[in-house]
């Protein structure tokens, strides 16, 4: 990832040198694991499209269960903290599907209470995570420091999902994952050196419901902010269903080796390593109103080319297109982002940071869950023109709100 000139001086600073340095190792072994896991369930397990998706849906919808709360409880903790014992557990978690398979017991099972407990611990590491940045670089930085680590996820992603594919095809999809374990650990170590900004503890906390209700009322009392999480929900609907069912459409169904879905996969994360380092300088000329609808007006064909993915030249056609729906969410991811820490008080972050996932990832569950519903029923191609349909229009609720004019 390349940093611009203003954005450098972050890397100096002590704190969030650390903080980049835990998420870039982290999210390459988090990239590992996402290809590597369903490739485990297809090649070793025998799944098929229902059983995919399925064990894609597991690891968001937990958000439903815990979303809410995890956010008022997050605003009454150190934030630190939660993200390093977050990152200890998921190394757990993790490493026990590589034991389990080295000892011949490993089932779907198995691996679908893995995908709940990662995501329980993703949801309440990215709560605390998304609420610790602002004290760290402060407000004025936060557009130049996400657009850091957006671009460090990207980059991780690039390099994680084309080594998946070799890994898995050359040492099996077990190491990939023992990997994606022991990533959590080195984030972890970073983490511990991170300082936390000093909070105040108010001398009376309310009840954890009426914070839970406050937070809820907060996000959807600003227009802003719920037109970003609708555009956001849709899109994460849809990429679900483009992507869930890719092992099976790729490998079993088109005959490619492992290591073109992880090619594939990473072109898309090219793509947001592009739109995340353009964010900065579109936002600032557009504002980030005005580029977040104009990107997805912009990108919004190319959705329509994916659901032709197949042999010859429809591979390199989907695969290109995969790149420019992948430009928007990191240019997306940046502006948006910023934009709900920079509206939102301190002791709210963490409760609008818990509602909006609870929404952004039941999305990518329930996304998930139709996918393999969808591919179960009419088979894998619909359920990608299905997802292609909604991407298609997505950026429609931000062209129809208050965000259009945000500077």
């Amino acid at each position: 990832m390349t940093a611009t000139l203003t954005e450098a001086p972050l890397l100096r600073d002590r704190g969030f040198r650390n903080l980049f340095l835990a998420t870039a190792v982290s999210q390459l072994g988090s990239q590992i694991g996402y290809v590597a896991l369903p490739l485990l369930a297809v090649t070793a397990l025998g799944a098929g499209a229902a059983e995919v998706g399925l064990l894609s849906s597991l690891s968001t919808l937990t958000v439903l269960v815990l979303g809410l709360p995890a956010g008022a409880w997050v605003d009454r903790v150190r934030r630190r903290p939660v993200m390093v014992v977050m990152d200890l557990a998921r190394a757990l978690v993790l490493l026990s599907v590589p034991v389990a398979w080295w000892l011949d017991g490993l089932s779907l099972v198995q691996l679908y209470a893995v995908a709940m407990l990662v995501g329980a611990g993703t949801l309440l590491f990215d709560v605390a995570s998304f609420s610790l940045v602002p004290g760290v670089v402060g407000r004025e930085r936060l557009t130049a420091a996400n657009s850091m680590l957006v671009g460090t996820t990207a980059s991780m992603g690039v390099a994680g999902q084309s080594l998946a594919g070799v890994l898995v095809q050359v040492a099996g999809a077990p190491l990939a994952i023992l990997l994606d374990g022991l990533s959590y650990l080195w984030s972890a170590a970073w983490l511990r050196r991170v300082p936390e900004p000093p909070v105040e503890a108010p001398q009376h906390r309310p009840p954890m419901r009426r914070q839970i209700v406050e937070g809820v009322r907060f996000v959807f009392g600003n227009p802003v902010l719920t037109a970003a999480l609708v555009q956001g929900a849709l899109v994460n609907l849809a990429f679900p269903l483009l992507t869930v069912l890719l092992p099976v459409l790729i490998v079993r169904q088109l005959g490619y080796p492992e290591w073109v879905l992880g090619a594939f996969l990473a072109v898309g994360a090219v793509g947001t390593l592009a739109g995340s380092s353009a964010a900065h300088a579109l936002g600032r000329r557009l504002g980030t109103g005005r580029a977040t609808w104009l990107a997805g007006l912009a990108t919004a064909p190319a959705a329509l080319v994916v659901p032709f993915l197949g042999h010859g030249p429809w591979l390199g056609a989907a695969a290109l297109a995969w790149f420019v729906l992948t430009f928007r969410t990191g240019l997306n991811n940046v502006l948006l982002v910023s934009l709900r820490q920079r509206v939102t008080p301190d002791d709210l972050l963490g409760r609008m940071t818990a509602t909006m996932r609870l929404l952004l990832m039941g999305a990518i569950g329930l996304g998930g869950l139709l996918a393999g519903l969808i591919g179960e029923l009419w088979g894998v191609r619909a359920a990608l023109w299905t997802g292609a349909l909604i991407m298609a229009l997505s950026w429609v609720p931000i062209l129809y709100s208050p965000l259009r004019e945000e500077p």
